[in-house]
């Protein structure tokens, strides 16, 4: 397999064009960040990326160029295809001006060759519509088995929760009306269940909480969190641990875990027992469980107040890059620095294996990006993708400069 497992989103190929995907005549409006119909959006449940379709962000077909959004498509999913993900297609919005004739859906279907189909894990239909269904039905001789079995129809945007949180997604407005429309229409004994309100943390609760109170929890106020040193040392005992010395084990980070071990594993550490990553022989699921835990502080690890200057770290200067990260580094709370520091320790020994395992420093921000910076809407546009990961690198690359 060749070492350029994941791609260097210095240059985002399928950012590069979204402004081009309209006719020529349009070729001078440049379409909205955050009006793309194509956006990733963090990882799911189950440590998987995930990525989001929304219809109703296609502009009228006559207006578009379906031959580049074709290209624009595969462009977007090429970052994501060697990594498992899942795909996200909220059905509201398609009709009859903006819906792809046919003859392309099924020459789009095909031109997805096995590399896209292979490591996409769930594909989630959301407001499915008598009209796709029956799209689906007319599909099926051409669709495999294996890609038909992982079709999901989802009715309301409460049944998403159980594959991921809807509020780190990217979902239009007029998409979450359209779900309440729904919602209201049934009778009370039909609805579905509400996404579930937050509560207290338990008290030794360890994933969802702020990296502050789990400070203040560790007997010496170590400003890295016990929770923290122990997942990391427990990631390195499990790789040094698996039989294919996990340092080693090529695309590691890359891979989903058991969705079931995963569940049992944040049950057991929320409640205090005691966790053996040795014993239940899956490398992977230590590398999950880690990024899981990043994913779900309710803060980044970055913070909200990098974010603005994080996205725009790429307008700085080559020469200047190591003093302004040391600045912005060192305005961040003090158990987020050590802890970021514990962190990027850890990962330069995963960097220093790379000719093995393939994991070099710019593979690895593209998987550890989206887990140190999000916008406090929880969702990550496709335009903050690239300058988010490649600070991620720059802080890998230069991590002996930074951390002095």
């Amino acid at each position: 397999m060749s070492s350029d497992l994941l791609v260097d989103l210095g240059e985002d190929p399928a950012t590069a064009q979204l402004g081009q995907l309209k006719l020529a005549t349009l070729e001078d409006q440049q379409w909205p960040a955050d009006e793309t119909p194509l956006s990733k959006s963090g990882d799911d449940n189950f440590g998987r990326k995930v990525i989001v379709f929304n219809a109703c962000r296609m502009p009228p077909h006559h207006q578009l160029d379906h031959h580049k959004l074709l290209m624009y498509l595969k462009g977007t999913l090429d970052q994501y295809v060697e990594s498992d993900y899942t795909l996200i297609y909220f059905h509201h919005g398609l009709t009859s001006e903006n819906k792809p004739s046919l003859s392309w859906l099924r020459d789009a279907y095909r031109e997805f060759d096995r590399k896209y189909k292979k490591n996409i894990k769930a594909l989630y239909i959301v407001h499915p519509t008598m009209f796709i269904k029956t799209l689906l039905i007319l599909f099926k001789p051409i669709i495999s088995f294996k890609f038909g079995r992982k079709l999901n129809y989802v009715s309301y945007l409460s049944e998403l929760e159980d594959v991921v949180k809807c509020d780190q997604l990217l979902i239009p407005a007029r998409v979450r009306e359209y779900d309440n429309k729904l919602r209201a229409s049934l009778k009370p004994a039909t609805q579905p269940p509400t996404s579930p309100l937050h509560s207290p943390p338990l008290p030794g609760q360890v994933f969802g909480v702020s990296l502050t109170l789990l400070r203040q929890r560790s007997p010496d106020d170590d400003p890295v969190p016990v929770s923290f040193i122990l997942y990391v040392r427990l990631l390195h005992l499990a790789f040094l641990c698996s039989l294919a010395a996990g340092l080693e084990i090529e695309g590691i980070f890359r891979r989903s875990a058991n969705v079931t071990l995963v569940k049992e594993v944040q049950l057991k550490y929320n409640s205090g027992e005691t966790v053996n990553f040795s014993e239940m022989e899956d490398v992977h699921l230590a590398a999950v469980i880690l990024k899981t835990f990043l994913r779900e502080l309710p803060e980044p690890l970055l913070t909200f107040q990098l974010y603005n200057d994080i996205v725009n770290f790429t307008s700085v200067s080559s020469d200047n890059q190591v003093d302004v990260m040391r600045n912005l580094l060192d305005s961040l709370p003090e158990e987020n620095r050590a802890s970021l520091r514990y962190l990027i320790t850890f990962l330069a020994q995963v960097s220093a294996n790379s000719e093995v395992n393939k994991m070099t420093n710019s593979n690895l921000a593209v998987v550890f990006g989206p887990n140190l910076l999000w916008g406090r809407d929880n969702a990550m546009s496709l335009s903050a993708i690239g300058p988010i990961n490649n600070f991620t690198r720059t802080l890998l690359d230069q991590q002996h400069l930074i951390f002095t």
